[in-house]
């Protein structure tokens, strides 16, 4: 027996493990952002590829590069997120509910307060600058006065409204998604927060399988000695590196003792952990009230949001007016007058959202939702919550697994160009 060869082997298989899954999970997460450079007419090849070659990032785009696999499918990662793992946390409603309406309608009371004279005067000014300027200032400060008095019905309605019919104004999937695709980065974050420690594990696990299957690479490699046996097993080595790493971390699903050990996939098995991480990165960075606000004002439905506002603000000028509503008409004109009334119903609706931007404010209101998410996952079952993580990401993990084989084959040469067979 060659005892030098038998030590070298399994130490040489061991490094090819280690490096093929330390690769492997670089390009799990790396790049962020697309790099690459344009390749004329490779579009048109990729268009001919099957499918599964079409979407391999990089070629899709019809450029030579690479892109970490996870953030190159945020966007994707986000809709499954919804569909798998959002959408049977909580309705758009819950969620809504969840962020306190009543506590909303007084932080935009208390921030709008600053802005309501602001916002008058400037509409005066736009509209009717010569009548606003003859207006007595005792008058004027009775207009501030009547809208200001208004302003708590008004945003109390609006808030109350919204609750009412989130789930017609707000598309979460569609909010989520487009957040996803715009900071890919969070994709890898939802990753690499939950499991730092698998990922880590996964790695060494490499080094210490490829050690364990170097041992048969011997032993055949000397019962048949023929060279181009070590760049074949070297192939067999990376593949399965990879294959059982990645089965490590979700395989199996449910808990199941054999022979008196427990198996269960690592991150499964800390899902109440898991849980709490996931839901603080979804409301601290995904879900919050600021993205809520944003989608409620410029998504595919804004034009609802914006509608419903300004029908609520409409009446506020008339209110304002008071008793005098009818004179006030009839000097101004009625198509000056309802151009006014318009024009406070616009522009109120920015005044009356920007307030949700407040970070402060998110941060308070993103422990609330961080508590709904992290209650309603630990209670999922293990193949939703299983799903949820890796769905966005299974069918691709085939390019880890070639990507190990690779790096297999390639140590399966340099072996034998350095000690033979």
């Amino acid at each position: 027996m060659d005892w030098a060869q038998l030590i070298i082997i399994p130490v040489f298989t061991g490094v090819i493990g280690y490096v093929t899954n330390l690769s492997g999970v670089w390009m799990l997460f790396n790049p962020i952002r697309f790099v690459g450079v344009t390749v004329p007419g490779l579009r048109t090849v990729a268009d001919l590829l099957p499918r599964r070659f079409q979407e391999i990032p990089g070629l899709i785009r019809g450029r030579l590069g690479w892109q970490g696999i996870v953030p190159s499918r945020a966007a994707k990662m986000g809709s499954i997120a919804v569909d798998k793992g959002i959408s049977k946390l909580g309705s758009p409603g819950e969620f809504y509910q969840r962020l306190q309406p009543e506590r909303i309608a007084e932080h935009i009371l208390q921030t709008s307060e600053r802005d309501i004279e602001t916002l008058v005067e400037q509409i005066m000014q736009r509209e009717q600058p010569q009548l606003w300027n003859d207006v007595p200032p005792r008058v004027k400060a009775a207009v501030h006065a009547r809208v200001r008095a208004q302003l708590p019905e008004i945003v109390h309605a609006v808030t109350d409204q919204i609750g009412e019919n989130i789930d017609q104004l707000l598309d979460v999937k569609l909010m989520v998604i487009k957040h996803l695709e715009a900071h890919p980065e969070l994709a890898n974050r939802i990753f690499l927060d939950i499991g730092d420690r698998e990922l880590k594990l996964m790695v060494n696990f490499g080094f210490y399988l490829g050690f364990l299957l170097g041992v048969p690479v011997y032993f055949l490699t000397h019962t048949f000695p023929h060279w181009w046996l070590l760049p074949i097993l070297g192939t067999a080595v990376g593949y399965l590196t990879n294959l059982l790493a990645m089965s490590l971390i979700f395989v199996p699903v449910e808990p199941k003792v054999i022979l008196g050990v427990k198996f269960h996939g690592l991150f499964l098995r800390r899902q109440t952990a898991v849980a709490d991480i996931y839901a603080k990165l979804i409301a601290d960075e995904i879900v919050t009230l600021s993205n809520i606000g944003t989608e409620l004002l410029t998504g595919p439905r804004s034009d609802r949001t914006r509608q419903m506002i300004q029908t609520a603000m409409r009446p506020a000028v008339d209110r304002a007016t008071g008793p005098a509503r009818a004179a006030v008409r009839v000097a101004m004109g009625g198509k000056e007058y309802d151009a006014i009334r318009d024009s406070v119903a616009v522009d109120a609706v920015d005044y009356t959202m920007t307030p949700l931007a407040d970070p402060e404010f998110n941060a308070q209101q993103s422990a609330l939702i961080r508590d709904l998410i992290a209650s309603r996952m630990r209670e999922m079952a293990p193949v939703d919550f299983q799903e949820m993580l890796r769905a966005a990401i299974k069918e691709d993990e085939w390019m880890l697994y070639v990507h190990g084989a690779v790096l297999g084959f390639g140590g399966g040469i340099v072996h034998l160009a350095i000690f033979g067979v």
